[in-house]
């Protein structure tokens, strides 16, 4: 009798220790390599946050056995207080687009330079920030509730550049490298994915309407209010954020490797043009992102840690 109740004993504890997340250090890494690039991101608004203590994890093109599908978007709540996420990416190295899992960590690590929007402008998280062990929502780019979200401010923020690129190298693809400060968040001690993230990608995997081949790049939702909860995100009409201004916090985290750029054609002025108007013009490529995922990579977001204090 002692050496069952010792069995079970060791089967509960075994169960226990499988069940809670998995701890390791540095960049974690999917054996999962490509030899074609993923779709471009699509554009989609963002549910409504649950409650207080959740944070945003955006969709990304999954790879399942001969094509790419579309993972929603969801609002997750991290393994621990005080961590955050960092999307996976899919990268370019000897001749195949190989993918970088996403992670938790105390700070939002290198992710490719994908704009994947609301709050993930390329680099660091501009979303929300830990403050006393309490999340704290920025309302300019995430969907929250003041109803039942008190812990809230508003930071608004403008990407340059922006575009719907999901990859980095390759033809085609983001020309980023880590920063030093982004280097050295990879070697911190990191979690994978939570169990609730798992399933939520085995659900998308198991749904056709999610794959590229049938949905040509635009699946039938973005996002979703809660992992696996694929049935209220077809109803979900979600959030854009209206943002504006530039957060200017280490502009210059972000490395950008110098890429040759086509000449632009001139075009030829017109008789009856207005010159005297020319100076009212917006200066240079800086667009507000204010169409759902804000698909740019920009480079003067937020720290790298999104305001983790």
């Amino acid at each position: 009798m002692r050496n069952v109740r010792r069995s079970l004993y060791v089967l509960v504890a075994a169960l226990v220790l499988m069940a809670m997340p998995r701890p390791s250090f540095g960049q974690i890494h999917v054996g999962i390599s490509v030899r074609v690039a993923p779709p471009a991101l699509p554009v989609y608004a963002q549910p409504m946050c649950p409650g207080p203590g959740y944070i945003w994890t955006p969709g990304y093109w999954a790879w399942s056995s001969d094509d790419y599908y579309w993972v929603p978007g969801t609002w997750v709540r991290p393994p621990r207080v005080g961590f955050l996420w960092t999307p996976g990416y899919w990268g370019w190295g000897d001749g195949v687009y190989v993918w970088h899992a996403g992670y938790w960590g105390p700070h939002v690590g290198f992710y490719g330079g994908v704009h994947y929007g609301f709050g993930y402008t390329g680099v660091g998280y501009a979303g929300g920030e830990w403050r006393h062990g309490t999340f704290f929502y920025n309302r300019s780019v995430t969907n929250v509730n003041v109803a039942v979200v008190h812990n809230t401010f508003n930071r608004t923020v403008v990407v340059r550049n922006v575009n719907h690129v999901s990859y980095n190298g390759g033809e085609g693809g983001l020309r980023f490298r880590p920063s030093r400060r982004e280097e050295a968040f990879s070697h911190e001690q990191h979690f994978a994915p939570t169990a609730e993230q798992e399933h939520h990608r085995d659900v998308a995997s198991h749904d056709r309407s999610f794959r590229n081949s049938e949905n040509h790049g635009h699946p039938p939702f973005g996002g979703t209010a809660h992992p696996g909860d694929f049935n209220h995100g077809r109803d979900n009409k979600g959030f854009h954020p209206p943002a504006r201004e530039e957060n200017h916090n280490n502009r210059n985290e972000n490395r950008r490797v110098p890429e040759a750029r086509p000449q632009e054609r001139q075009r030829p002025s017109q008789p009856n043009e207005n010159r005297g108007n020319r100076g009212e013009q917006r200066k240079g490529n800086e667009k507000p992102h204010g169409n759902g995922h804000g698909n740019g990579h920009g480079n003067g977001h937020d720290n790298g840690h999104g305001g983790h204090r």
